[in-house]
C-alpha cells in the first residue's frame, strides 16, 4: 500500500535491512511496531516492501515526532531485539520530503 501523505514538507525515516535467517517473533514485533506507530503524535503513513532487502519508509510531519518515535519504551525493546537476533545489517535514514510527484 502506498501512503497518502499531506503536501510537503515533511519527513521520511528509510529503514533498510537484511534480516538474519532466524527471525523467530519478528513479523508480530513488526506489526506491533505499525500498530503502535500509528498511534504516535506526527505519524503520516508507512510503505514496506521485501525480498532479500527489506525496506521501510515512515513519514512523520516533523523531527520531533520522529524523536519521540525513536525514545518510546517498546520500540526500543523491540530495536534491542533488531540488534541482538533479528538484524545482520541495517541503515536508517532521515530525510525531509521537499517535494512529491505521483500518478
Amino acid at each position: 500500500m502506498i501512503a497518502t501523505t499531506p503536501p510537503p514538507p515533511y519527513y521520511a525515516v528509510i529503514f533498510t535491512n537484511i534480516k538474519n535467517e532466524d527471525d523467530e517473533g519478528y513479523a508480530q514485533t513488526a506489526s506491533r511496531m505499525v500498530e503502535l506507530a500509528m498511534l504516535q503524535r506526527g505519524f503520516l503513513g508507512l510503505e514496506s516492501a521485501r525480498e532479500e532487502i527489506g525496506i521501510t519508509v515512515s513519514y512523520w510531519r516533523d523531527l520531533e515526532s520522529i524523536k519521540a518515535w525513536k525514545a518510546n519504551a517498546e520500540h526500543i525493546e523491540a530495536q534491542k531485539s533488531g540488534n541482538n537476533k533479528w538484524y545482520q545489517s541495517y541503515t536508517t535514514r532521515i530525510a525531509k520530503v521537499e517535494r512529491e510527484y505521483s500518478l
